[in-house]
């Protein structure tokens, strides 16, 4: 609730999730629950990050044979809002997903088939190769019989053409492109909370003593960006985290720790100092 009035596009009230999952290598001699491979262990973090505040609102640990697509079985679905998603491209799921009310944006897979219903022109200048009104084909078309919208998109920084499917025909088209970006988000969070909080080095080997460790780290982060936001903290969540991650036993009060001071040095015309170099 603290973050629901966040600003995340000028164009959308809707909450926005970004679902994914990251791996977490184990060693299968140390971890045996923990089924990946025949020779290696892992686990998966499951997590759907609300992009307003990008703070998780559902998280799911499983062994890393749980396949990402899965989690769209027992994530909670709120109408109206937008999942986005790379790699999860199970039209059932997803057509259990939009008969919700919710609406998804994902990546087309390079082979995906359909049959165009709707095509208008576009301007090109700004990226956008084209937008269409589609129906899946073939074994997917009883799978997802409704119209879906492809937006086909020329990313000028990475140099790539992507492709999304969305289910969202009100939405201009480079919305769905822009959405899609932001789902960068969830890469961060994974990439900040196993650097900074210390969730691949386990103290204990077994099942519960991992869960509990990881848990631990994810309610820190929740409690960081809880403070962050009643002490109308103005440094970023992930510069408030490495900030106390190296001064955890100092007794600074935390608005000196987090204070951003304009020091600029003042070179006195008199300077008695010899220089050292020319």
């Amino acid at each position: 609730m603290l973050y629901s009035k966040e600003a995340f596009l000028d164009d959308l009230n809707e909450t926005v999730y970004a679902l994914d999952a990251t791996t977490i290598d184990l060693c299968l001699s140390l971890f045996p629950w923990a089924h990946f491979r025949k020779t290696k262990g892992a686990i998966k973090l499951h997590t759907l990050l609300d992009l307003r505040g990008n703070i998780p609102s559902f998280i799911h640990i499983s062994d890393g044979k749980l396949h990402e697509v899965n989690t769209l079985d027992f994530i909670p679905i709120e109408v109206g809002a937008f999942y986005i998603m790379r790699g999860y491209l199970d039209y059932a799921r997803l057509h259990c997903l939009s008969q919700s009310a919710a609406f998804f944006v994902t990546r087309a897979k390079s082979n995906f088939k359909c049959r165009r219903l709707y095509f208008p022109p576009v301007d090109r200048s700004n990226g956008l190769i084209c937008y269409q009104s589609v129906l899946t084909v073939a074994k997917s078309s009883a799978d997802y019989p409704d119209k879906l919208r492809r937006v086909k998109y020329y990313d000028s920084e990475t140099k790539k053409t992507l492709v999304f499917l969305t289910n969202n025909f009100t939405l201009p088209p480079l919305t769905i492109c822009l959405l899609y970006r932001s789902r960068w988000q969830v890469e961060l969070f994974f990439k900040w909370i196993k650097q900074n909080l210390r969730i691949k080095t386990f103290y204990g080997t077994s099942e519960n003593a991992v869960k509990t460790q990881i848990w631990i780290a994810v309610s820190v982060y929740v409690l960081v960006a809880i403070m962050k936001k009643q002490l109308n903290i103005q440094a970023s969540l992930y510069t408030i985290l490495q900030v106390l991650s190296v001064s955890a036993f100092e007794r600074t009060p935390l608005f000196q720790l987090l204070a951003q001071p304009d020091y600029k040095s003042q070179k006195s015309e008199i300077d008695n100092q010899l220089d050292l170099f020319n």
